[in-house]
């Protein structure tokens, strides 16, 4: 298995995490990506403790993620007036080291193309396990076999929807919708969020993109359609106050739009055969604050058993899960929708209270370290 050849589904970070470890193993790898690019735009994301700071050191890649980092920047929470009604700071989101989601996609991305196969604009139709391999058609490209498939495509997975079984069975959809949608239109140097019960609307900060929750039951829609989703997203911020009405008549000029539900998964099993999940595809909680360093520590352990298992698949998932379940169970809890876009007036009022009485604050963050490095690292 050493140098066996390994297809992931996903280029946006776990995949090209894992295949930075496949390869260095000795693996072959081919990444296979729905988009026709690289997908540079998104929120930024965070590393939180000691155990996401080791990996990236281990890969070799901690100092230039720290070249990249937007340090936590403080968003002002106003009411309709745009008077500041409490402060949420950079350090609640932006961990220990924040930076935005496209720059370190395309950090891993560079790291990794000269070294494996990426095909973009193309998806997989079909796999089919055979006594050596897993036989994969393909949208665009010609049939291969592998010897094992990766779904490292988030959590509307297209790799664990052919191997596992429909995504109704296991992505709960939990109440909101959030939207990214990066502005012509320049909002002010300060970031600043507004709610009304079920809505949150926030602009502003250097290159930030305009970030949306709202409250909705399941939407139908075409996720790579950009028209419906201004749509949609308009209609669903009609009447708002603050500067929203500006807000969402620059959303209807936007070229780019990014929205989608605040969604859990529940699997009760990473690997099925030869086929194994990693990421938002086995353990996504939109905006929980830990996806990408679950992705990328899962990326090394699931590498590492790889690697150490000589040929065993079976013993290495087993593994690769063992570690991964425990602490992947932060994904398991909590839901953002209903703390960034509260229900009522008084669910705003009690969010706010949070951010003015820091003690709080800092409990909850103590708390996210914890979960962040609840985990013995091997070294493989």
């Amino acid at each position: 298995m050493s140098n066996g050849n390994i297809l992931i589904s996903g280029a946006g970070i776990a995949g090209p995490a894992l295949a930075h470890w496949l390869v260095r193993y000795g693996f072959h790898v081919t990444i296979v990506e729905k988009t026709p690019e690289l997908r540079l735009g998104g929120q930024t994301v965070d590393f939180k403790g000691e155990t996401h700071r080791t990996v990236l050191t281990r890969m070799g890649i901690l100092d230039e993620v720290r070249k990249l980092q937007t340090g936590g920047t403080d968003q002002l929470i106003v009411d309709a007036n745009g008077r500041t009604l409490a402060v949420l700071p950079g350090e609640f989101t932006g961990g220990d080291l924040e930076i935005k989601r496209g720059d370190l996609s395309r950090l891993l991305y560079e790291k990794t193309a000269p070294s494996c196969e990426y095909v973009f604009g193309d998806s997989i139709t079909s796999l089919t396990e055979t006594a050596d391999g897993v036989h994969a058609t393909f949208e665009r490209s010609a049939p291969r076999t592998f010897d094992l498939v990766v779904g490292a495509d988030g959590i509307h997975s297209n790799v664990r929807r052919l191997a596992f079984g429909p995504e109704s069975d296991y992505v709960r959809h939990l109440g909101h919708y959030y939207a990214l949608v990066d502005l012509d239109e320049d909002f002010g140097p300060v970031p600043m969020m507004y709610n009304e019960p079920g809505r949150l609307a926030a602009v502003g900060g250097p290159k930030a993109p305009a970030f949306f929750v709202f409250a909705s039951d399941r939407l139908d829609y075409d996720r790579y359609e950009a028209g419906q989703q201004k749509e949609l997203l308009t209609r669903a911020y009609a009447g708002m106050g603050w500067r929203v009405p500006a807000i969402m008549s620059a959303v209807r000029r936007a070229g780019d739009v990014y929205l989608d539900s605040i969604s859990q998964v529940r699997i009760d099993r990473y690997s099925s055969g030869r086929v194994v999940l990693l990421g938002d595809s086995a353990y996504g909680n939109t905006l929980g604050g830990f996806g990408t360093g679950l992705a990328v520590v899962g990326a090394y352990v699931l590498a590492g058993e790889l690697a150490a298992a000589g040929g065993d698949h079976h013993g290495a998932f087993a593994e690769y899960e063992r570690l991964l379940r425990g602490y992947a169970k932060i994904a398991k809890n909590g839901n953002a929708g209903p703390f960034l876009a509260p229900g009522t007036p008084a669910g705003i009022r009690m969010r706010n209270w949070i951010f003015k009485y820091r003690f709080l604050l800092a409990l909850m963050m103590k708390m996210g370290d914890k979960f962040a490095t609840d985990i013995d690292l091997k070294t493989y």
